[in-house]
Order: structure tokens, then sequence, then C-alpha cells
């Protein structure tokens, strides 16, 4: 024999007509010859469409030479098990990659694939502080701050203003927790809380509150560049009114002010518009601008409440600042640049004394132009301290509210000339919706989730610090407002009685530049945000297509800019820009922004009672108390703000839902009301009928297969047991088990005999109940009469369930003992069903050595549950751990995960990809990748397989057919009446000297249990059985290894000993003399290569995982053949050697688990 080398090499997908059929990579095996002229190429070998190893044996070569081959052919091949499965289930190594990096954000351009990949590294990715934590921090600390806080402490007090932000900041920070577990438990692209809500709640929920969320967004930018108008126009440059003076002789607005704002206010929008039509990475630079401005601004405040005040506006540069008062409480428009306007009398050029313009004004007031000396005692007119500071009584004069209505200077008391006037209606109510849209900025960065490079890390972490960060600025600064400034000052909005001074300003240190124009910066920067993030939020509404005369919006500019959704949003924004009032545009936003909050809050709730198999949340400070909390602040101050604006807000939900309901909704999410309609009657029923599951609402309804034995009970309680583990899962459980018999006899004709009791069916249905009940289970037992018992198993995965609660996953027990049991049907019946599930695309859970798993009132200790993943079947392997550990028999074991890398593979690479696909899937678990280089076949395994295909080939032989029961009945007799004198060998001798034979192959090396027949036996296992039974009860004959078959081909027919000649009685006697004398040849290339992956695999999973609490692996798919059948079951108690608690897992075609929120 020529020596022959082997050389693995890659094959190309581009020669290979089939390389882009198969996930997995196929190899190349070249065999080249020792001098190196002669090349051979086989490709496919594993399923034989080229090439065979079998035409490499020469015959009469020994079995070292022929084993040479088979290692050298199986180099790359450490998985034949599971080679069938490759074409519909691949490997884990090859498709973790592309798991771990799925693209959440998709690529709409056409742009060719190179030019795209260059997109796609160009594109700004952001992490938590610049993407989430400085944009909330620059919307929320807003105009509000700035030019309406001080005003509304001085209106509503210190107590209730912290109080009215305290429940703001509450309500907020509760929405952020929800909003955190939401977006941590999947992955949250394009779309932030639209997304978010949509995905937990359903289309119609998600559409309503997703236009109304978008709204309050775009009016949010109306209110930003109001409150940057009112800055420029009355606090930094007054003199560029369009529209003549601007200030009002009351202290309220004035029509020109109103005029002027919305022409400014039109001009920044076009501008801020066009820097957004830009892209976002300009914006994010203009951002740290803005954001600069703002947190230098806020430093300047703190510091000016510590520090003397002093204006140069004051009649006195350097000194306190003061306003006018008149009898301590009323503050009067007064220039303060000269101190003899504020008294009653002043002297003219002869130093005589007279009455001054605003003790006239005020005699004309209060004494009608008459005796005015008379009154001047009443009405003190002096200079206050503006700001007398913390040291001063301020904080507790300003402690209690001061409300008032319009036209009022003081509650019940209008306002006379020169004193400075309410110029809206002040009470609890409206200070709530005025200030709530300052803390409402929240989502800035859940907006930008699709520019995140990981939006469940960073969205969590930067919005609760933001909201922590501006909470204590706006607590405090309540405070220190209260405490510093005088209330009457306070209490004017516009500063007229301080000179048209702003009182964050005149507070700043050290001068009131810094705050007018930071503040106006920062107006303008979250006005700029709020344009940036609308847009992008309408173009996630528009492309998921569930409101149809959106759909155009969804369509962006080359670079992926939102440029239809941006003009849309500019056209919004500038009807809050014609309003002109920033105190009548943010009780708008207030309704738009508390109901979407509720909405987050209630998604969240209904998550976590629900408790969906899909709800995994990495976020642990949730719960659904807090949730519904939250929930309930937000309607209560949509109602306490303005009950008839909440009313307008609903009724604009309800129409949305109504008309996406209209329109069918066809979108399927994956929302909790799906889930919730598992647990309701006819409606839900109907709903579920509607379509399949979404991945995030998929749940194991468990079918349990239960076999009874004679006094019909459960022969293998722990199964049950099992299943109630799974209970976390949330889903239907079932108990099925098959009598076998007549269902008149059985269950119909003792139903009706009442005295006689129930039926055996009956008995046992009850049977079930009562142990589900002690096992608390929650479910429906059912038990079925036929006269096969695999037809009826069979039945019961077709039939059992009703519309939507049909079971998915059938869990059923190992058989034991079928080495034993010379009864195919100890086998066959399992491997029936295995094909029954599969045919029907459930999932398959088999539980080996179930009587070891632990019972309900036991609790493992600290230990692993341990996942070798091998081939993706829909990720029920990584789910099953989940579940089990929800429960506290598991709870203290922590979960491990394998999976298996050959030569080609990259170890680190997959070790990496399947981190990041379980970091994504929200599973905690430990991870190692198994290499499986070494593919030499020992002898241990080649020997191996001669047993069992030896083993096979003899039980076969020794369980004869009737009709070949007759012929050797014939030949004995016809021996008897010969004249040849040949002694005959009688069947029971025959059989027992077939038993020696399988003595003395069951040698110590070998764990096989060869079965023995006992002699009482014989005759009944002789007569066979009849119809198909008797076909598959025929020899088989061994092949040797040169003319045998692939896996994928049947033997011949030619072989067979039944279709031998029937006219010679002696022929089987002969066959089966020929057969024994060839089961010392070669096995079958095919049984080898499967048995080697079973013994390679065995052996790394008992080296890693035999101290694991549960080991759970892939099922092998079951062959396509029934002469393979029981070297299948071989394989797979090879698989599973020295395990003490086993589930080999078979998914159903289709996805379970997801990335997705």
């Amino acid at each position: 024999m020529s020596s022959v080398r082997f050389t693995v090499t890659k094959t190309d997908g581009n020669a290979d007509p089939d390389a882009n059929d198969d996930v997995h990579t196929i190899p190349k095996i070249q065999i080249v010859d020792s001098d190196g002229k002669s090349t051979t190429k086989y490709t496919r070998l594993v399923d034989g469409s080229s090439g065979n190893f079998g035409s490499v044996h020469r015959d009469g070569g020994d079995k070292s030479d022929g084993m040479a081959i088979l290692e050298s052919g199986l180099h790359e091949r450490n998985l034949a098990l599971y080679e069938d499965e490759m074409e519909h289930r691949p490997k884990v190594s090859s498709l973790i990659s592309s798991l771990a990096n799925y693209k959440t954000l998709p690529e709409h351009t056409e742009e060719p694939d190179e030019k795209r990949k260059t997109a796609v590294k160009k594109a700004p990715k952001m992490g938590t502080l610049m993407g989430v934590y400085l944009p909330c921090l620059q919307n929320i600390l807003g105009v509000i701050l700035f030019i309406r806080l001080a005003w509304q402490v001085g209106n509503g007090g210190g107590l209730e203003c912290f109080f009215i932000v305290l429940v703001s900041c509450l309500t907020t920070m509760l929405t952020a927790i929800s909003m955190s577990a939401i977006a941590t438990n999947g992955v949250v692209p394009a779309g932030g809380a639209y997304f978010m809500i949509s995905r937990a709640l359903g289309p119609e929920f998600g559409g309503a509150v997703g236009v109304l969320f978008y709204l309050g967004t775009t009016f949010a930018s109306s209110m930003y560049i109001l409150g940057a108008i009112e800055i420029l126009l009355i606090y930094i440059a007054p003199q560029m009114s369009l529209f003549g003076d601007i200030s009002s002789a009351s202290g309220g607005a004035s029509t020109a002010l109103l005029n002027n704002m919305r022409v400014y206010g039109t001009i920044i929008l076009a501008i801020l518009s066009l820097l957004v039509f830009v892209g976002v990475k300009y914006v994010n630079k203009c951002a740290l601008l803005f954001l600069g401005c703002v947190i230098v601004t806020i430093i300047c405040i703190y510091v000016g409440f510590f520090t003397p005040i002093v204006s140069c506006k004051n009649f006195c540069c350097g000194v306190i600042l003061w306003y006018c008062s008149l009898n301590g409480n009323i503050a009067l428009q007064r220039d303060i640049s000269t101190e003899s306007d504020c008294s009653w009398y002043i002297l003219d050029e002869n130093d005589t004394r007279i009455l001054s313009p605003l003790g006239a004004s005020l005699c004309t007031s209060y004494a009608n132009g008459s005796e005015c000396q008379s009154i001047e005692s009443d009405y003190d007119l002096r200079w206050e301290k503006a700001i007398p500071g913390l040291t001063s009584d301020a904080f507790r004069v300003n402690f209690w509210n001061l409300y008032r209505e319009a036209g009022e200077v003081l509650p019940g008391e209008e306002g006379k000339p020169d004193q400075i006037v309410a110029d809206i209606t002040t009470t609890f109510t409206i200070l709530l919706a005025i200030f709530f849209p300052s803390v409402t900025g929240i989502m800035a960065g859940s907006n930008r989730s699709g520019d995140l490079k990981d939006a469940s890390y960073s969205i969590p972490r930067g919005t609760i610090g933001a909201i922590l960060t501006t909470s204590f600025i706006y607590l405090s600064s309540v405070l220190f407002f209260a405490g510093t400034v005088a209330g009457p000052v306070l209490r004017d909005k516009y500063g007229q009685a301080i000179g048209g001074g702003l009182i964050a300003a005149e507070v700043c240190f050290p001068t009131v530049w810094v705050v007018l124009i930071g503040a106006f910066l920062s107006t303008v920067g979250a006005g700029l945000q709020s344009l940036t993030g609308a847009p992008r939020l309408l173009q996630a509404i528009s492309k998921d297509n569930i409101i149809p005369f959106l759909s155009p919006f969804g369509r962006g500019s080359a670079t992926g800019e939102p440029t239809w959704a941006l003009l849309l949003t500019a056209l919004i924004s500038e009807i809050g820009i014609l309003i002109a009032s920033l105190d009548l545009v943010a009780p708008i936003i207030t309704m738009f922004f508390l109901m979407c909050y509720a909405f987050v809050n209630l998604a969240c709730a209904l998550q976590t009672l629900l408790k969906t198999p899909n709800w995994r949340p990495r976020f642990r400070f949730y719960h659904w108390v807090l949730s519904f909390f939250g929930l309930s602040l937000c309607i209560a101050l949509m109602f306490i703000s303005s009950w008839y604006y909440a009313l307008v807000a609903i009724g604009v939900a309800a129409f949305i839902y109504k008309y996406i309901e209209y329109q069918g909704a066809e979108k399927e999410w994956g929302d909790g009301l799906r889930g919730l309609s598992l647990t309701a009657a006819r409606y839900s029923l109907l709903k579920l009928e509607e379509g399949p599951p979404h991945t995030k609402n998929w749940r194991p309804q468990i079918l349990v297969l239960c076999k009874l034995n004679s006094d019909l009970v459960p022969k293998h309680r722990r199964l049950l047991t099992f299943a109630s583990q799974l209970k976390a899962g949330k889903g239907l459980t079932l108990v099925g088990s098959v009598l076998e018999g007549d269902f008149r006899t059985k269950y119909g004709e003792s139903q009706a005999a009442q005295q006689i009791g129930y039926g055996e069916a009956q008995a046992a249905r009850e049977e079930l109940k009562k142990m589900m009940e002690e096992e608390k289970m929650k479910g429906f037992s059912q038990v079925l009469v036929t006269p096969d018992a695999t037809q009826g198993l069979a039945a019961c995965v077709q039939m059992c369930g009703l519309g939507g609660l049909k079971h998915n996953t059938v869990v059923m027990g190992w058989p034991y003992g079928w080495r034993h049991n010379t009864d195919v049907r100890s086998w066959k019946v399992f491997l029936d069903t295995v094909r029954v599930v599969s045919a029907s695309h459930n999932a398959l859970l088999v539980v080996k050595n179930c009587q070891m798993f632990p019972a309900n009132n036991e609790k493992l200790d600290v230990g692993c549950i341990d996942v070798w993943w091998i081939v993706h079947d829909g990720g029920m392997l990584m789910l099953l751990p989940f579940l089990l550990r929800q429960h506290k028999v598991w709870k203290n074991c922590r979960m491990r995960v394998f999976t298996v890398a050959q030569l080609e593979d990259n170890s680190v690479q997959i070790k990496k990809d399947l981190t990041t696909f379980l970091y994504h899937l929200r599973i905690e678990a430990e991870i190692e990748v198994v290499e499986l280089h070494d593919c030499d076949i020992s002898a241990y395994t080649y020997e191996r397989t001669l047993r069992m295909e030896q083993r096979n080939e003899m039980l076969k032989q020794m369980k004869l057919s009737k009709k070949e029961s007759r012929m050797e009945a014939q030949a004995i007799f016809d021996h008897h009446h010969s004249t040849t004198g040949t002694e005959y060998s009688s069947p029971t001798r025959k059989r027992s000297s077939e038993k020696s034979v399988s003595f003395d192959l069951n040698t110590r090396e070998s764990p096989f249990d060869i079965a023995v027949v006992p002699e009482e036996d014989e005759e009944e296992l002789a007569e066979g059985k009849e119809g198909e039974e008797d076909q598959d009860a025929v020899d088989t004959p061994l092949v040797k290894l040169d003319d045998t078959p692939t896996s994928e081909t049947p033997p011949s027919p030619k072989s067979n000993g039944a279709n031998g000649s029937a006219g010679s009685a002696t022929s089987p006697n002969k066959k089966k003399s020929n057969e024994f004398t060839n089961m010392h040849l070669q096995p079958q290339l095919g049984n080898v290569r499967r048995m080697h992956t079973a013994v390679r695999l065995n052996e790394k999973i008992v080296q890693k995982s035999h101290d694991a609490h549960l080991v759970i692996l892939n099922l092998p798919g079951p062959p396509k053949h029934a002469y393979a059948e029981e070297n299948y079951m071989e394989y797979l108690e090879v698989l599973t050697e020295g395990l003490d608690r086993v589930l080999m897992v078979r998914g159903g075609g289709r996805e379970v688990i997801t990335i997705y929120s």
C-alpha cells in the first residue's frame, strides 16, 4: 500500500458552488501521494456528496490502515453527530459573530458596500457623558431656572415652591428608573422613549404617546426660543425692539414685546433649524459651548448667594442693590438711578420742599389729590435692600405663599399706578404647570439612542445622574432665592423694581453679564437640543408605518438626517412662537410630557408584574410599586396643572390610538398587552389567534409527556417537578399521558356505569391532577386512550391546547433500560415522538436521570448550570437556565456557557462575540470556548463503534419473525426425515452459541451492556411481531468498509436476509453464520465519525462539567432512516455518559429570545 499524506485547506467560497448554502465553513481535503505528483481533492466529505473514503481503503489492509484513513479524513470534523443539523441550525462558533455584531440601525442609503463601511466608521457614536448626561443637563437647566424660578418662589413661597420642585423632580426620577429598566432590557435603536413604549405596550399606545411626546418636544423648542428672546429684548438689548418701547406700566408683557418675540423667534428658529440640518455632529460641537455657558452661569449664581451684591445701576455704584418699597411689601416701578425718586417730597431749585412726582401719584391714588399729609404716615416710602442676603430674615418672610389675581398688587388689593402688579393669576396649579417643563429634558439622551455606543449602558447612568444633579440645583436654588432676595422683588417678573434687571443675574458674581449671556446661550442650546431630538423621534414613528400619512417623514437625506421631519418640526415650533407667551406654552408642554412619562411607568409596571421570560433588565433598582407611584403622580399632576388641558391631551391620544387600531396596527412588536391576553378568556383567545406571538412574548407553554405505571401513577414524578420549576416562564402547563387499549372499555363504558366508578382514563387523569397540585403546578391534565402508544403521543403533541393557549415545548423523559430490552418499542416510541415534536416545530426537552433532579422542597448549594451551546436553534439553551434560576431550588446556581471551536475558528474572537451577545441578552454567565483541535480517532472509539454495530446486528438476528420461525421448523422436520445423517443444530442451541459470541465481545474496556435473552423468553422472541415490525426485525448483514455506503444511504436490499431466497430452508442459517463470521471487520465510516463526536464531546463535558448541578446541551436531530435508530440511541448514551443531571434540548425552529426591549 503506497503511503498517503493528508492536508487540510479551507475551501474557497467562490470555487465551491455550494459555499453559500451552509453557514459553517466547508473544508477541502487534499490527498497527496508521497512523491507529490498527484493530488485529489475531496470536498463535503461529511455528507458524501463528493468523494468517498471507502474508495481509498485497499482490500487486504489491516485495521490500523483503515483507522489512519478515518483519522485523517476527520481532521477538521469533530461535530459529525450534529452534521444533519448544520443546514438549518448553524454552529455557534460561526454564528455568534453575526449575532454579537448585529447592527441595530440598518443603513437606508443606497451607497456601495465600501462607501457604506466608511460611512459607518465615521458615524458619531457617543458615550454616557457626551451622549446622555450633558444633553440631559443642558435640556433640564433651561429657561425656567433663569427667568421664572425666582418669580415662582416669590408667589408660591419657599415651602410650596420647594414642594413643587420636589414633586416634579420625584416624578422624573421615578420615570427615569422605569425608563432605565426598559432601556436595559435589550437594545434600544433610534426612537428613544417612543421605541420603548411602543415595544412594551403595542403600536396603538406607542403611536399615540409617541406623537404626543413628539409634540411636547417640538413645543419645548418654542418655549426655549421664546425664553431666549425675552432675555435678549428685556435684559440685554431693549433697543433692538422693532415695535417701539417694550416696557409696560403695569409690569406685564406689552404688545410690542409680543410682536418682537414673534419676529425674532422666527429668525432664531430658522437659524437653529439650519444648524440641525447640517448634522448632529455640528450640533454636538455647538452644544459643548452652550453647556459650558450653563455650567459657568450656575457656578457664578451660587457664588453670588454667599457674597454681598453690588450693582452699578444703583444710585451709588458699588453698594447694596436697592428697590423702592411701599410699606415694605409693595415694589414700585421707579428709576433707581436717583435717591430722591423714592420719597414723598423733593427740593426744588429754591430748596423749597415740594411733593415729589411719586408722592403726587400716591396722593392722587389714595387721597384723591387732597390732604396728602394725612396719609404720609400710613404709606411708608423708603429704599429697601433688594438682596439682603442669607443673614437676613428674608427666608421667614418668603416662606409662605402670596397668590394674587391678575392686576392685584396684594391678595385682594387692586394695583395703583407705579405699583408692580401680577400680570397673570397665580395659584399652586399654575406654578406647577409653568415649572414642570423645566425638568422635562430627561429623555434628551434616550432620543439619541441611535447615536450611542451602548444605549442600554449609557441611558440609565447618564439620565439618573443628570436628574440628581439638576434636582439638587433646583431645590437648593429655591431655598437660596427665598433666603436672599426680598419678597416684592421676587414677585417682580421682569425686574422693573430694580431698573429692569434679571433677579438671577443680579444675584450673580462677579457681574450680571455672566448670567445674561450664559442664560441666553443656554436657552438657545436647549432649543437646539429639542430641534435635534424631535425630528428623529418623528422619523422613527414614520418608519414604523403605523400612521400612514406620516410615512413621507420617515425619509431622510443621503447622510440619514431626517430632513422632512425637521421641516415639519420647524413648522409646528413656529406655532408655539406665534403664541409668543412662555407662560401659555409651558402648560401645553407639561401635558404632553406627563402623558409620555405616565406610559413609561405603566410599561415598566406591566412588564414587571407579568414577569415574562423576555423581561430581564440589567438595571436592578426598579420595582412595580415605584412605577405605579410614578404613574399616579403623572396623572395627578396632569389634572392638577390644568384639567381641561389634560382632557384635551387624553382626547388627542385616544384619537390617535383608535386611528392606528382602525388602520390595522399590522406591526407586531411583542407588546405587554398580548401578555395580558393570556390571562383573559374568549376575547384573549380570539386575539391570540391573529398571529404567532412575537419573540418577546414567547414563553414556554409546556406539554409534559408522562408515562404511567400499572397503578396509573406517573412513573417519573420528578419530570413534573422539573416542569414546575420552569414556572417563571409564565406559560401554560399541560400534562399528557397515553393508555393503550379500547377507549370504549377504558373510559366510555365505565363512565356511563356510575356504580362501577370512573374508568381507567378518568382515574389516571385524577391522579395526574392530584400530583400536579402536590407539585404546585398550575395547568391541565389530559389522558388519551389509543390502541397504539406512538399514535397516542403523536395525537397529544398535535391536538393539546386551544388557540393561542397551545403548547410550544414538549418535555419527556429518557427511555431507561432500552439497551436491556430486546423489544424495539422500548426506544422506537421515544424516537417516533422526537420526530413528531420536530415535525410540529415544537421545542423538545429530554430529561435524563430525572430521578436525580431536585424536589421543590430542596435548595441546591452554590453551583453551576452548564450550557453546552453547540448549534444555534433559537436560543432555547440560553432561556432555560434563566428560567430555572428564578426558582428557589436553582437560585444559588450560576450559569456557565461552553461553546465548541474547531481548527478554523478564532477562539478569542468567539469568546468576545459570545460575551457581547449575552450582554445584549441581559444574561449573566461565565463563558468558555472549548477547542476540539485534536481529531484523532482513538482505538476506544473505533472499538466501541464496532461493538455497537455487532450488538445491533445480533439483536436483529435473535428476534426472528414468524415467517422465519416457520421456515426453521420446516427445516427441522425435513432434517429429521433426511437420510444424510447430518446433525441438525436447533434454533435454541444456535442462539445459545450466538449469546456466547456476545459475551466474548463484551470485554472490560467496553461499557456496553449486551442483551442476554433468558431461555424462557426465546420462544416469545422467536414469534416476533406482525405487520411492519416484521420488516424492521429482519436481519441486516454487516457490509465491509469498502462496500459500505455513507450514512445517508441505506443498506442495499440485496443484503437483507428477508429478501433472500425463501425457497431454501437452510439459507437463513447460512446467512447468519456468514454474518457472525464478518462481525470483526471494519465499522461503517459514518458511525465512526458520529461516535467520535460523541466520545470527544463527552470527554470535554465530563472534564469541565463533572461537578455541575445540571448540564444542558443540544439534542442532535433524529436519524432520517430506521436502520440508524439504535445507533442514534447509543450516540446519546455515549454523549451523556458520566453526568448526573442532563437536559437535552432541541429548539422548535424559531427564535425564543431577543436582544431587543
